[in-house]
């Protein structure tokens, strides 16, 4: 038995949702959370609903065949569960953020009137600032035959007539907030402030753009296009190329969703659904403004209505040592982010560029920052002289092109570059540094958890290994050697990994043989338990031995943020298997996997999630943490995360979720509880 995995999907973006309506957290706090739910459901149109759709129209023969979890009626549900979503996002802003706004004396026009004192200002915004970036489209089908509405950009929808007949003409009017602002502040009355969508400064001002029509009526739309990269053909050729003439077409690609105002009369969403090649099933009733995870932009007029900066712990004790490898030599390092400070990781590469004993540097690069420092210590390294080699994903969804920059910057500089193999994508986070003196050779390495990103390392959740240990070494070797010879078919590479678990190769089977030695201590009568958490948990194999392991009695504990096909809590089959998802201010990123109880258990950290995209289509890469002290803060960090009851939420077996109960009167809060638990540590 599975969940559907795009619902699910939504659950976990409808706990993104119900953030916003935390009375306990800071006002742009709750903006923020509007912001990053209307972002993720575009994301959900672009990436997960194409498919969701291609593949409800298989046969159902076919689908079950193929083991496709997917319903006939999967488009109704999904259409369903957005609207109700979309509904209490309506609520929420115009309930309780807009009315919290105005008590701290910020008005925010939203469908609202405009003040008499504000409409020559409007005015003159429009003429002087917006009406240059403009560029209205007659749907006669002559002027508008090379036009297509763009990925993510808004419209209005303009009807008009003639003056002196009686003939109707529609018009596209784009609404360029992707090159101006899109909240305007205005001139305060009476010592409050006023804020303005740049779409209702346009919408006032339309009669400028059709001076000899009349405008019979104005409604917003948005388009969101497939934004998957069509590399059927990347087995030969340059793939850079090739992706960067997808990328080109990425914004222009077939519909997945057409979102309207509601209130658009049936004909008029007829003729723009027939202009604009879109689907009866592609197309969505939306609010009057649309692509709101521009939130996050709302102009800030008093800072005590946002969250505090959260501020890292220092590193001082690590950067005091002066040469992070000779501490390397004594002691693994463990780091976790954001609570601790990432200038580790940074100092890492840093000193390999500069130290005149550094001979090779490897690295592992899946999303990087725009201005990347890890890239910039590598260029500098390489021309110091060393040998860098650097194996970059250009198929990071959405980080392509600045990744295809990055490729370029370090080409010139002369690093060696590695691109993945076809149909695989590299998304382990590995690094390894070699170093020659003249009586010994050593090597250093990092495996992370998140990704070499010293932006995402400020709101990402993550752990960052460092390690000298001598058996991950050699097993980081084989895999770069391996990475190196680009195999065309992963089965051409003979490797047996002694330590590191590398999806392709072992990494299922250790899993199965972890899971079977904690099957094989319940059975016995021993206590027995599996601690797991991951971004997503959908790999039906993974499931049904997570299955196999309730039914023999072994207790299961899931932290899963996103998506989760597992059903917990069915008699029979998965009594005791727990799932909980924790959505608080700091992205869960982290991926556990551990087996057995208290000290003696075994405890895995590393890339993969329990998806099958990570299991058998990506290289990813997991080590077991055996440093004792290590070993015992990510212990006490699952715990600590396994006691929330404020953010945390438990998953049902209708794929709904519910708050824990508060047994004890005690408010337990995991990410507070985690920065000070390592506070104490230091």
């Amino acid at each position: 038995m599975l969940h559907n995995r795009d619902l699910s999907w939504l659950g976990f973006n409808l706990r993104v949702l119900e953030e916003s309506s935390d009375k306990h957290l800071a006002l742009y706090e709750r903006m923020k959370f509007l912001s990053i739910f209307s972002s993720n459901l575009d994301e959900f149109f672009r990436v997960r609903y194409p498919s969701v759709i291609a593949l409800s129209k298989l046969t159902a023969k076919t689908r079950i065949k193929a083991s496709i979890e997917i319903t006939d009626d999967i488009a109704e549900k999904i259409q369903n569960e957005v609207n109700q979503q979309l509904d209490l996002f309506g609520n929420i802003l115009t309930q309780e953020i807009i009315p919290e706004l105005k008590k701290n004396g910020i008005n925010f026009y939203y469908k609202d009137e405009i003040r008499r004192e504000h409409i020559r200002e409007i005015k003159e915004i429009f003429l002087s600032s917006v009406l240059a970036f403009i560029q209205p489209i007659i749907l006669d089908g002559k002027n508008n035959k090379d036009f297509m509405p763009e990925n993510n950009q808004l419209y209005f929808a303009v009807t008009l007539k003639e003056l002196n007949q009686g003939t109707l003409t529609h018009a596209i009017v784009n609404i360029p907030s992707n090159k101006l602002k899109r909240f305007f502040p205005l001139t305060p009355i009476d010592g409050e402030e006023y804020v303005i969508f740049i779409d209702d400064i346009i919408r006032e001002n339309l009669q400028y753009l059709f001076p000899k029509l009349e405008i019979l009526s104005v409604y917003s739309i948005k388009f969101n296009r497939n934004a998957e990269l069509n590399l059927t053909d990347e087995y030969s050729g340059n793939l850079l190329n090739k992706i960067e003439k997808q990328l080109k077409k990425r914004d222009i690609g077939l519909p997945s969703r057409f979102l309207y105002e509601q209130g658009m009369p049936r004909n008029l969403q007829l003729f723009l659904a027939s202009a604009f090649s879109v689907k009866y099933e592609d197309m969505f009733a939306g609010g009057r403004y649309h692509h709101l995870s521009d939130l996050s932009s709302f102009p800030v007029f008093n800072k005590n209505l946002q969250t505090e900066k959260f501020r890292p712990l220092s590193a001082a004790h690590i950067i005091d040592s002066g040469d992070i490898f000779n501490l390397l030599d004594k002691q693994d390092l463990l780091l976790h982010l954001p609570y601790q400070s990432y200038n580790p990781v940074l100092s890492f590469f840093n000193q390999a560029a500069v130290d005149s004993d550094v001979t090779d540097i490897y690295i592992t690069l899946y999303r990087l920052a725009a201005e990347s420092h890890i890239v910039n210590a590598l260029i500098s390294a390489a021309k110091n002289g060393k040998n860098v080699i650097v194996f970059i994903e250009l198929k990071a969804r959405f980080d392509e092109a600045n990744n295809i920059k990055w490729s370029r910057v370090m080409k010139e500089a002369g690093i060696k570059l590695v691109y993945s193999m076809p149909q695989i994508k590299v998304h382990s986070k590995t690094a390894l540094v070699k170093k020659k003196t003249a009586s010994s050779h050593t090597a250093y390495s990092i495996l992370s958890t998140g990704n070499f990103n010293e932006v995402t390392a400020q709101f990402y959740t993550d752990h960052v290994l460092m390690t000298a240990d001598t058996a991950i070494i050699n097993d980081l070797m084989l895999l770069f050697d391996f990475l190196q010879k680009g195999h065309p078919e992963i089965g051409d590479a003979e490797i047996k990994f002694n330590e590191l678990l590398v999806s392709q190769f072992n990494l299922i089977d250790e899993l199965k043989k972890n899971i079977g030695k904690e099957i094989k201590k319940a059975k016995n009568g021993e206590p027995a338990r599996i601690r797991i958490k991951v971004n997503n948990l959908e790999e039906p194999y993974i499931i049904s031995l997570l299955y196999k392991a309730s039914s023999a009695g072994v207790k299961v504990e899931l932290i899963v943020r996103s998506v989760c096909c597992i059903v917990p809590g069915i008699e029979g089959m998965s009594e005791n298997i727990a799932v909980r998802r924790l959505v608080d201010r700091f992205l869960e990123h982290t991926r556990l996997f551990i087996f057995g109880v208290d000290e003696d258990s075994t405890v895995f950290m590393g890339s993969s999630d329990l998806m099958t995209r990570n299991l058998h289509h990506r290289i990813e890469v997991c080590a077991q943490v055996k440093d004792n002290a290590c070993k015992k803060e990510l212990l006490d960090y699952f715990e600590i995360q396994w006691s929330d009851n404020n953010k945390a939420v438990q998953l049902l077996p209708d794929s709904h979720h519910a708050p824990l109960e508060n047994h004890n009167g005690h408010t337990i809060n995991a990410q507070q509880n985690i920065y000070q638990y390592l506070k104490n540590r230091i």
